[in-house]
């Protein structure tokens, strides 16, 4: 019974990662992607469908790819919300710091006295 186990442990080590990655760089470089099952009409594509023209119901793969596709959407465009809020928030700020230093300029000391009656000396 021990030698069973020993011999299961050693045949979960066996990795087949790169069997699964072959070609992968290759791909890559070609401007293909990596994994080429992962989208395109083989995948997207209904296998069959009915003989009077109706579509096929939807796979469970599709479907999940759809759920994802949307989940990804929705995630982009609450990003996008995000960063145009951010834009809003920054732009507000940096008028408000130049409306500061402008009231701050404005209300500054002026000056009085004999410097305002006599123009300054020329050097």
């Amino acid at each position: 019974m021990a030698a069973l186990g020993t011999w299961l442990s050693s045949v979960r080590r066996l990795q087949c990662s790169a069997a699964a990655r072959a070609g992968s760089q290759w791909r890559l470089k070609q401007g293909l992607p990596a994994n080429p099952s992962g989208y395109g009409p083989l995948t997207e594509l209904p296998d069959w469908s009915f003989a009077d023209g109706r579509p096929a119901p939807p796979m469970k793969g599709q479907l999940r790819r759809k759920a994802e596709r949307e989940k990804l959407a929705r995630r982009v465009v609450l990003l996008t919300q995000e960063m145009d809020a951010g834009l809003q928030a920054w732009t507000l700020r940096q008028q408000e710091k130049l409306q500061e230093e402008e009231r701050k300029r404005e209300n500054a000391l002026k000056p009085k006295g004999a410097s305002l009656q006599s123009p300054p000396p020329n050097q």
